[in-house]
């Protein structure tokens, strides 16, 4: 069990200080301790109304990020210290912007706007401009839902940038490891992790190596396959004979090589699906998206 200096007797004693000092429904809470690593505060906070945060101290930039990620409307209420005692205070995350945390504390997150059901589907103009051919949202939706990640899942997600973004918000005790070959398509996803302030996402440049060691090993895979779709099926199967794959193409060429590949690699194709998108255009015209084939696949003996 992962050890922190928030236990049980310390949360209930900051419910109380909140609950005597706030007209606020505690069952309605949602909590986030963010002393650990991977945690996600500001996805919280957008799809929260109420999120009572545990920090330890060394948090510079809290608020500033916040603050970028357009909620600077929020209500922060807190206190002087560490200790849930003495007169409590409240302000706007935008009179903030200048302040860190310098102690282990809680504080109560207010956001009256919440998207408290998070969409899934993501605008792409909400992601970071740059290298990035984003797949349509429509597409990345049933991406997601054909991923059906758990909130303790891992993924490995190669040249996936808007998934690894969405799967990172599911993920809220997992991680995601990004491949991304190209640098600069690195830089993107660097800029979208800051963007959605994101801790859960670690990015690596290739599997060409295998698959690092100090990394938590993936329970599943998502690829934008490619001609090098074996040797990186190789590479997650070496770590986790048991990963489950879903494997996206546009290349006809690299669609027909899949039967072998997997094939080869004691896999069992457990679905194929072909998605086509339009949209009608300011012009009353079909404007369509490109369409991917999306392949999943696991051992055959577990199936």
């Amino acid at each position: 069990m992962e050890q922190t200096i928030f236990t049980n007797d310390v949360i209930i004693s900051w419910l109380r200080y909140f609950s005597s000092n706030l007209d606020i429904n505690l069952a309605k809470l949602k909590m986030l301790d963010i002393t650990g690593q991977n945690k996600n505060l500001i996805p919280t906070v957008m799809s929260n109304r109420a999120v009572l945060v545990f920090t330890d101290a060394g948090h510079p930039n809290i608020f500033y990020d916040m603050w970028t990620a357009e909620l600077g409307d929020c209500v922060v209420w807190y206190n002087e210290g560490s200790d849930p005692s003495g007169p409590i205070k409240q302000n706007k995350i935008s009179e903030m912007i200048d302040r860190g945390i310098n102690a282990c504390a809680a504080m109560l997150i207010m956001n009256p706007n919440a998207a408290t059901n998070y969409q899934i589907g993501i605008e792409n103009s909400r992601f970071t401009c740059g290298s990035v051919q984003y797949v349509c949202r429509e597409v990345r939706a049933i991406i997601m839902s054909k991923l059906n990640l758990e909130d303790r899942a891992n993924i490995c997600i190669i040249s996936g940038e808007s998934i690894a973004v969405e799967a990172a918000m599911i993920i809220t005790e997992g991680r995601i490891i990004a491949v991304e070959y190209d640098p600069r398509d690195w830089m993107t996803m660097e800029e979208n992790v800051e963007k959605f302030g994101l801790k859960n996402v670690h990015i690596i440049e290739s599997l060409q190596g295998g698959y690092p060691q100090d990394l938590p090993v993936p329970d599943i895979a998502f690829i934008v396959a490619t001609p090098k779709i074996d040797s990186e099926i190789k590479a997650l199967l070496a770590v986790n004979p048991s990963m489950d794959f879903l494997l996206y193409t546009l290349d006809f060429e690299v669609l027909l090589s899949l039967p072998a590949v997997f094939r080869d690699n004691g896999l069992e194709r457990t679905e194929t699906i072909h998605v086509g998108v339009s949209r009608l255009n300011s012009k009353k015209m079909m404007e369509p998206f490109p369409a991917p084939w999306l392949i999943s696949g696991k051992r055959a003996n577990h199936l």
